[in-house]
């Protein structure tokens, strides 16, 4: 019936609910996982035939007729190839995630059909949202596909909980302790509440003895290297003695476990009703996670993980007045609450210029696309017209943040290409490489440690370089020694990655020096691939003299060539104000800088109970009226400190200049 439905239209709605076997996978770690199976199914060799294509990781070839992939590399391939003509039938699938790429796609896709009579789209969605992708695609027909759910029994709190992690570790062991066998499913918000609930579940369960059954507590996060990901599918553990207490697997995940993963044998689900997701101020120009109430929806695919197997049970820690009175019912599509300047660079790369009048299916609030318009045009990828220039075509090649691109692109007019090409390298595969302790060493590391560890170094960047030891003070005090750069956390970075490549990369020296091995391993593919970008436009490779006065100076200045917009300035109060915002901020305590400099760079901005500027790096003020002055222009510059230090720098350089002409 589907196939016939599909033959006979160019586009085709398809509603699955949980459990109808659906499954095709734009999440990163969900098409790794789905190509495999599917090959194995299938028997070819995965990267054959059958391949994935995930940021940094392509694995197709010539031969692959079947590739699964991420919106955000489809949304690439676009760049190169705007009819996506090596594709005969696209399939959408989790489109009511609403993700930035998928929305991206949508408006795309819709304009590919009208050019390609011959390709055919597939929208698949897990919820009931359908008939609104149905009057986007100009009333394209819907297909349901019903789910094979058992029924699941939902438990609410009679009282809202305090401390939601603490309510969820309590309601895993009363599973344990009280309720006949079966898997439990726990949704977290986060790497590290999630590494910390796995280490406090193992911990009580153990406690407890042999009158409770044995448990295997697995964690499940995107960041999460592939062979850990595999463990989720492994069975529970079998009873310690014959006849005794059976085991249990507990999978400990973010909601990635909600649509794009289906763990079989799970029949209870704990679901503390909260994600981590975007938000974004334009106003500001603030991106942030923030851990958030989920939507409606979101809560009715988590209790549908209890019923694949059998009848499950579902607890929710909050009120049923909470969930009917309090929570969306739909997700906020991503595209309303993101920063769009690398949306808007690739929209402008695929030759869409009339951006207000672009198909979105949600159209994006205006400010928004005027901040990012206006980032673009600062970066120089965008001129006063908004067309793309040259420097913005190059930056687009990039999978990068503009600023980053930007940054990397002008690296060798600084002469330091190579040492910006491991920064970026570094800062980028970190985000894609979680913390993972050594098998067996889960035990001896306690959040307190990690936090001295990582006293060293960068607490969410570092804190992936970095692996737990014993002597966790020894650890910070050797790390911070050896690597630990004063003027800032890009160039400890910078010195982490030299250190590892100068010691052939070896794993035991990795181990010696607290260094995580598998990170370094994932920023050096990293590097790898931004190299072949660069020798594509013929960006040269070179370096500055390490014994040079200038070696780091010019790093610095590379890397505020991409992120002047990214400074805060030491005010005399002591605290720090980002300029042209005047956003109050603090340096996150991770940093490895050994005094308040007064001015700094920095690459995220995290909002937690203080707003903090988190890899920060000291750069001087006479730097930003030679490296940006465009930005830095005093005229619409509101009144600050950091304006008048500027009025000084810019008297300072006129009258350097005026002296340099009279020498002449």
């Amino acid at each position: 019936e589907f196939l016939q439905v599909l033959r006979a239209n160019q586009t085709l709605v398809l509603v699955g609910e949980t459990g109808s076997g659906k499954t095709t996978q734009p999440r990163r770690v969900a098409a790794m996982s789905v190509s495999r199976r599917v090959a194995e199914e299938m028997d070819v060799t995965i990267g054959e035939e059958v391949g994935y294509s995930i940021r940094f990781e392509d694995c197709s070839s010539a031969r692959t007729v079947l590739k699964y992939l991420t919106d955000g590399m489809l949304l690439r391939e676009a760049m190169t190839d705007p009819l996506l003509e090596r594709y005969k039938v696209i399939i959408l699938d989790e489109a009511h995630e609403r993700t930035l790429a998928t929305d991206v796609l949508f408006g795309l896709l819709k304009e590919v059909l009208k050019n390609r009579p011959d390709l055919k789209l597939v929208v698949m969605s897990a919820t009931l949202e359908a008939e609104k992708f149905q009057g986007y695609f100009n009333s394209a027909p819907l297909m349901k596909v019903p789910g094979r759910l058992h029924p699941v029994e939902i438990f609410y709190t009679q009282e809202p909980e305090r401390d939601y992690l603490e309510a969820a570790i309590r309601t895993v062991v009363q599973i344990h302790m009280c309720e006949p066998p079966g898997d439990i499913l726990v949704f977290l918000t986060g790497e590290e509440e999630i590494e910390d609930a796995c280490r406090k579940i193992t911990k009580e369960v153990g406690n407890m003895g042999d009158q409770v059954g044995p448990v295997k507590v697995v964690p499940l996060y995107s960041t999460l290297p592939p062979a850990m990901q595999q463990k989720i599918f492994e069975p529970a553990p079998p009873p310690v003695k014959e006849g005794g207490p059976p085991g249990r697997k507990i999978v400990v995940s973010t909601n990635i476990a909600e649509t794009s993963l289906t763990i079989d044998g799970i029949v209870y689900v704990i679901d503390p009703g909260f994600s981590k997701q975007k938000v974004y101020n334009p106003r500001v120009r603030v991106e942030s996670l923030l851990v958030s109430p989920i939507s409606k929806a979101s809560a009715h695919q988590r209790s549908g993980r209890a019923g694949r197997t059998q009848p499950g049970k579902c607890f929710r820690l909050y009120t049923e007045k909470s969930f009917n009175n309090d929570l969306q019912p739909q997700t906020y599509p991503e595209i309303l609450r993101s920063n769009l300047a690398n949306t808007v660079l690739i929209l402008k790369k695929l030759g869409i210029d009339d951006l207000v009048h672009f198909d979105f299916m949600d159209p994006p609030a205006p400010e928004t696309l005027m901040r990012a318009l206006e980032v673009l045009n600062y970066l120089g990828a965008l001129d006063d017209e908004g067309n793309l220039t040259k420097l913005g075509e190059i930056m687009s090649e990039f999978p990068l943040d503009p600023q980053m691109s930007k940054m990397l692109v002008v690296s060798s007019e600084f002469n330091c290409s190579n040492e910006i090409l491991s920064v970026a390298a570094m800062l980028s595969a970190t985000v894609l490489s979680g913390f993972h302790a050594p098998v067996g060493m889960h035990h001896r590391i306690s959040k307190q440690v990690l936090m001295q560890i990582v006293s060293v170094s960068q607490y969410s960047l570092m804190k992936q370089m970095v692996s737990p030891c014993l002597e966790a003070q020894k650890a910070a005090d050797e790390a911070k020694a050896r690597f630990g750069h004063i003027d800032g956390d890009h160039l400890t970075l910078l010195n982490v990655y030299h250190a590892y490549k100068q010691n052939n990369e070896d794993q035991s020296w990795c181990y010696e020096n607290f260094i995580n091995h598998r990170a370094l391993k994932a920023a050096d593919n990293v590097r790898q691939q931004l190299v072949r970008i660069m020798s594509r436009f013929n960006l040269k490779l070179c370096s500055t003299d390490f014994n040079s006065r200038d070696y780091y100076v010019n790093i610095r200045k590379a890397m505020l060539a991409g992120y002047f917009m990214q400074v805060a300035h030491l005010e005399r109060t002591g605290h720090y104000l980002t300029v042209k915002d005047n956003q109050v901020v603090h340096l996150h305590p991770s940093n490895c800088l050994d005094h308040k400099p007064e001015w700094v760079i920095y690459n995220e901005y995290v909002l937690t109970s203080r707003n903090f500027i988190r890899t920060v790096t000291d750069i001087r003020g006479e730097w930003l009226v030679d490296v940006a002055p465009h930005y830095y222009d005093l005229e619409n510059f509101p009144q600050c400190e950091a304006k008048r230090v500027l009025e000084k720098l810019y008297r300072k350089k006129e009258k350097d200049r005026e002296e340099s002409r009279n020498r002449r």
